[in-house]
């Protein structure tokens, strides 16, 4: 069940060793970190990682058990409460903070190339995101040492009274395959900052880059413990890292029926959990739109990264004056979109990840047409690129909101256009879904994108602009987009919890509390 956003894995599993395979030892093998030291599973157990582009196996990662998890979230417990990490300053995490960010950076072709072999997103975007993401590192650091409590102005005489605010113990971090860097950077980050340790989750369909960032990790020279990497599937490592007793805190990055998993099993230890599940985010074009802006905007929302954001903009909400131009503009820009191998710098759009993802795709889009929907561009996987999981970027005018291609999130290069009569049916179509994540508005009118912002109900919304982020802006979801926030300020005091401290500054003796005065 530990399906990303509704992909299905592109892991095949297998207890076969070098010797035993053929063609296995061509394949590159790793080893989960664990208590600072690189290890197997404990019974054996791995499986293979499918290169999307080619549809062949590359690397072999460990298939981890109970045994394996509980040895992670212990390790990562006794570094909480024992060793050198806790006794460090905060300003000295902040150091360690810092210098993962440096090396980080140093490290970004490796950490990129690896992301890019695993998961088929363009070498030029996730060589930049490795670069991107030690600012959210360094933003981390600096706010290591500024979490404070408050002394309170108590009712009581003869009382100080304060709050201090405390890390809560060991965090169970889950990533999906997509952006995994990012994710780690925004939920590592504050929690390393405010004192925590943690165990980190891979995804199944992309283990290698978590396991390369591992190496960044220990060459920046943190106690070890203080971050565990193992990789597995949901049943039974997803399973028993977020139902272990010892874990306090959950965040998870993924898909719903996924989420509902995890917050029962965040039942058997009353772990704090954050959810951030995907969405199906409309982007509004009015009439008095910069056209030219709202069409590379559009483009940009849905395109980039192959469609395979939790942010897409896979809704597009077209004024009925407008609607025929910028459909048909977006249609032309489409075709032009260089698909090919994601490691040429030359390509513009890489394959889907998984294998599933695809065929979900087809069919999503052949219900589409069949039902009534136009397609425009698209709809097919290209010619002349062997086995990869390649998907042309595929527009498709729809006749309404019932269609299956426009209630649920298809994670690929698919846009479902429907066009609005004004701004009251604009807003009432973009909060017609049990989504909330995110929301594009293209308008020249100030007022009108103020009225729709406060009206779309999404944890994130752009206004004549796409997938802007920054370390210092909260994101996160309404509806069954999740809930808890990511990233900002707020994020670090979200891994600490308050402990309030009672100070008699009284020189008299407490009063018998058996005598009443």
């Amino acid at each position: 069940f530990w399906w990303t956003s509704g992909s299905k894995s592109n892991a095949s599993h297998t207890n076969q060793t070098e010797d035993g395979d053929e063609g296995m030892s061509e394949l590159k093998s790793y080893q989960m970190y664990i208590n600072g030291e690189w290890v197997d599973a404990k019974d054996g157990k791995t499986f293979e990682s499918v290169n999307p582009s080619t549809g062949n196996s590359w690397a072999i990662i460990p298939e981890a058990g109970e045994t394996d998890v509980d040895a992670a979230v212990q390790s990562a417990h006794r570094a909480f409460t024992d060793g050198p990490w806790p006794k460090m300053t905060a300003t000295e995490r902040g150091k360690l903070l810092r210098r993962l960010a440096d090396i980080l950076a140093e490290h970004s072709e490796t950490l990129g190339h690896s992301e890019t072999v695993d998961t088929g997103k363009l070498f030029q975007e996730t060589r930049w995101q490795a670069r991107y993401i030690s600012d959210f590192f360094h933003y981390y650091a600096g706010l290591a040492d500024k979490v404070q409590g408050d002394t309170l102005p108590i009712d009581k005489p003869n009382m100080w009274t304060m709050t201090v605010r405390e890390p809560l113990g060991v965090v169970a971090a889950v990533v999906p395959w997509n952006s995994q860097l990012f994710l780690v950077a925004v939920k590592i980050g504050p929690a390393l900052a405010a004192g925590n340790t943690v165990v980190l989750k891979a995804s199944e369909h992309a283990s290698a880059p978590m396991l390369e960032f591992a190496k960044v990790f220990e060459e920046a020279g943190f106690p070890p413990g203080v971050i565990n990497i193992v990789t597995g599937l949901g049943e039974p490592c997803g399973r028993a890292l977020t139902s272990h007793p010892l874990v306090d805190r959950i965040s998870f990055t993924g898909g719903p029926e996924t989420a509902r998993h995890v917050i029962r099993n965040s039942a058997e230890n009353f772990a704090e959990v954050s959810l951030e599940l995907g969405g199906k985010s409309p982007v509004i074009v009015f009439e008095d739109a910069d056209l030219e802006n709202a069409t590379n905007g559009i483009l940009l929302s849905i395109f980039s990264a192959s469609g395979q954001s939790c942010v897409a903009g896979s809704r597009l909400l077209l004024h009925e004056r407008i609607h025929d131009e910028v459909l048909g503009e977006v249609a032309k820009r489409a075709a032009n979109i260089r698909i090919g191998d994601p490691l040429d710098e030359a390509s513009q759009m890489g394959p889907l990840a998984t294998l599933g993802q695809l065929q979900n795709i087809q069919s999503a889009v052949a219900d589409a047409t069949s039902n009534g929907a136009l397609l425009m561009h698209g709809g097919q996987q290209p010619d002349g690129l062997g086995n990869g999981w390649f998907y042309e970027p595929t527009v498709v005018a729809c006749p309404n909101q019932d269609l299956q291609i426009v209630r649920n999130e298809l994670f690929g290069p698919v846009v479902s256009a429907l066009r609005f009569h004004d701004e009251s049916e604009a807003i009432r179509l973009a909060n017609d879904t049990r989504f909330g994540l995110a929301a594009g508005i293209f308008s020249n009118d100030v007022g009108r994108a103020l009225r729709v912002t406060k009206a779309i109900r999404s944890g994130i919304i752009w206004v004549n602009t796409y997938r802007v982020v920054s370390p210092l802006a909260p994101f996160g979801g309404y509806k069954n987009s999740g809930y808890g926030r990511e990233s900002g300020l707020q994020a670090i005091y979200d891994y600490t919890r308050p402990k309030t401290v009672w100070l008699n500054t009284s020189p008299e003796p407490i009063a018998d509390p058996f005598v009443m005065q």
